[in-house]
């Protein structure tokens, strides 16, 4: 059992009609016909939607999405339209709301590898695949990939885990066009996103993005990067000087978090029914200096 421990009540504004309260953003539709997408502070762990929320948090995942929609988009077009918040919404949705263009969303999380860890390690450990690519012997966590790959994953429900699926379950399921499309993106999308990361000091490990199809002027259907991009949250980062294959990494997110709750202190049992506890104000403070260190890094702005 996982989800939400205490699953919030959407925030009714005149005008927009609430569609689904996910983890972290609460989505909308205008009248227009626009999404209206709501970054909240909230943070999940383990497919538990958490007690404590992270100051701060929604604001940093928006401003920071918007940023990289900047340096990508001579890449791959975005569905951002604007960061006007609707008339009558709570004042503490500047910072956080992102109206967007309405895509026919691919049901597939298009993830990017160039550094094994994670559930990729896990797999690799037992038969030297990830998502059914063969990579080489002598592989340990952290260690550099020969070249970034594609291990794509189905998008779960709120407290359900995604899938990793193969590429060609992925073809099998959108078409094979559309699934080297997906490819494709991804990992250029990936690797321009790795350059700008390293140009500031980060190892860009991996990340997942979302893709949705618009009617272009020409009439014709084109891929469109979606939801958040290159954030903490679906992303993750590592300071480059202190890289060291062998064992896991420093993370910018919310690994503090994990750690913290399968420590005896949270007195947590990861693998019961009861949901996880409160964090701790050390906790919660330090996860919000890691994304902000984050923020400042990439972008060269101090968060204010």
């Amino acid at each position: 059992m996982s989800g939400f421990v205490e699953k919030p009540e959407p925030v009714q504004v005149p005008g927009l009609t609430h569609l689904h309260t996910g983890k972290v953003r609460d989505l909308y539709r205008d009248e227009k016909g626009d999404m209206v997408m709501v970054a909240s502070d909230r943070t999940s762990a383990f497919d538990w939607v958490l007690p404590t929320e992270i100051p701060d948090k929604g604001r940093i995942l928006t401003q920071l999405s918007l940023w990289w929609f900047d340096q990508l988009v001579d890449q791959v077009p975005n569905h951002a339209l604007s960061a006007e918040v609707p008339a009558g919404a709570p004042e503490d949705w500047a910072g956080r709301t992102l109206v967007c263009r309405g895509l026919r969303m691919v049901p597939v999380e298009c993830v990017a590898r160039g550094y094994l860890t994670g559930s990729g390690l896990a797999e690799y450990r037992q038969d030297r695949t990830v998502c059914g690519i063969a990579l080489p012997e002598g592989l340990e966590d952290g260690s550099e990939l020969p070249a970034p790959i594609f291990t794509p994953a189905t998008k779960a429900e709120v407290g359900e885990h995604d899938e990793n699926v193969s590429y060609e379950e992925v073809a099998r399921r959108v078409g094979a066009e559309t699934a080297a499309q997906l490819r494709q993106l991804t990992l250029a999308v990936y690797g321009r996103a790795r350059d700008v990361a390293r140009e500031r000091g980060l190892i860009l490990a991996d990340t997942k993005f979302e893709f949705g199809f618009a009617t272009s002027e020409s009439g014709e259907d084109e891929l469109v990067l979606a939801d958040e991009v290159l954030t903490p949250d679906s992303s993750r980062y590592w300071d480059l000087e202190r890289w060291e294959p062998g064992h896991p990494q420093d993370s910018f997110d919310k690994q503090i978090i994990r750690n913290w709750l399968v420590s005896p202190e949270s007195g947590w049992d990861r693998e019961s029914e009861q949901p996880p506890p409160e964090l701790p104000a050390a906790v919660v403070e330090r996860t919000r200096a890691r994304y902000i260190e984050a923020y400042e890094r990439l972008t060269g702005t101090a968060w204010s």
